[in-house]
């Protein structure tokens, strides 16, 4: 990453943050931040001081040339653009389409068209096995950026999969905690759901080793620690100090899943066990050297990985709350 010039699509999020945070420890030459928001560009600049190595650009992946230009001379691309909330993409499937779809089109085409040395897609637990349209547009955007491989020889194309990443934008952590404090009641939307977690320092952190290690072609499927959302729930109620707390079911929203999957059965058959971070599930279709470089790694040999396994206990969840900077 060292004096290497860096564009990330949707980078005014908070993945965007932090791996900016972290990109700047790393001496790059430049980094560009490509978004649709004006006031979240102001803001974020002000927020680094106005640092110099930032450029602020403004500009949808669903506009082929926009995306062309701002990956001109650009060594890594990181793409976190995506329409990302479950109800709004069931509801408006033509909207996803467009951004996490074609958009992904726009980055893979501008990427090989300029000559990027490695795109790093940031995917979701919702894309095994979807439910949804949002995991349906970002198991196409899995595909076609691991057939992209195939289009080049220069530029690298890789996947990173996560589940949820504490105190995003929309976390269940900020939703929670501001109606406990205001209305003194918490909605589940089911009492049986478990998520995936994560802290946002420890996702970056994995998504740099996907960078420095990867081939192309893989998904890289980060190992999460899980929870019932009743748990979460109840520790963050037990912390606020808020008296007579309720916590009240309202009903699943559209497409969403009591569980989720990081890891299908289905692509458990082609996964290995990389380390003690990280799955990697290996493509079907064939890239030139990959195979031979994995085999070396013990087979994955699990039906599935889904958030109903190896619950954490609600003094882990406590503890990841404060590593994360959630509980004073």
């Amino acid at each position: 990453m060292y004096n290497s010039t860096i564009l990330i699509t949707g980078g005014t999020g908070s993945w965007g943050h932090e791996l900016v945070k972290q990109l700047l420890q790393k001496r790059p030459k430049e980094i560009r931040i490509f978004s649709r928001s004006e006031a979240s560009q102001v803001s974020m600049q002000r927020l680094f001081d106005n640092n110099s190595k930032l450029k602020f650009i403004i500009g949808d992946i669903r506009d082929k040339d926009a995306v062309n230009r701002a990956s001109a001379g650009v060594d890594y691309v990181y793409h976190l653009a995506a329409l990302k909330h479950v109800p709004i993409c069931e509801h408006q499937p033509y909207e996803a389409l467009k951004t996490n779809v074609t958009g992904t089109e726009n980055v893979i085409e501008a990427a090989i068209e300029n000559g990027v040395s490695k795109v790093i897609y940031i995917s979701t637990d919702k894309a095994a096995n979807p439910s949804n349209f949002y995991g349906m547009t970002k198991a196409i955007g899995e595909k076609l950026i691991i057939h992209a491989n195939l289009l080049s020889s220069k530029t690298k194309f890789v996947c990173v999969r996560g589940g949820n990443v504490l105190g995003t934008n929309g976390s269940v952590i900020h939703v929670f905690k501001d109606h406990i404090r205001t209305k003194g009641q918490v909605g589940i939307t089911d009492m049986r759901m478990t998520r995936f977690f994560l802290t946002l320092q420890d996702a970056i952190k994995l998504l740099f080793k996907a960078t420095y290690e990867s081939l192309g072609g893989e998904i890289f499927v980060m190992k999460m620690p899980t929870c019932k959302i009743t748990d979460l729930a109840e520790v963050l109620i037990e912390e606020s100090g808020v008296e007579n707390v309720d916590m009240i079911e309202i009903g699943t929203r559209p497409g969403e899943k009591l569980h989720e999957l990081l890891l299908s059965e289905y692509e458990s058959v082609t996964s290995v066990l990389y380390d003690n971070e990280y799955f990697v599930i290996l493509p079907t279709i064939p890239i030139d050297g990959l195979n031979e470089f994995y085999s070396i790694y013990e087979k994955a040999d699990l039906k599935s990985y889904s958030s109903e396994d190896n619950l954490m206990s609600k003094d882990e969840i406590k503890k990841m709350l404060h590593k994360g900077g959630f509980l004073s």
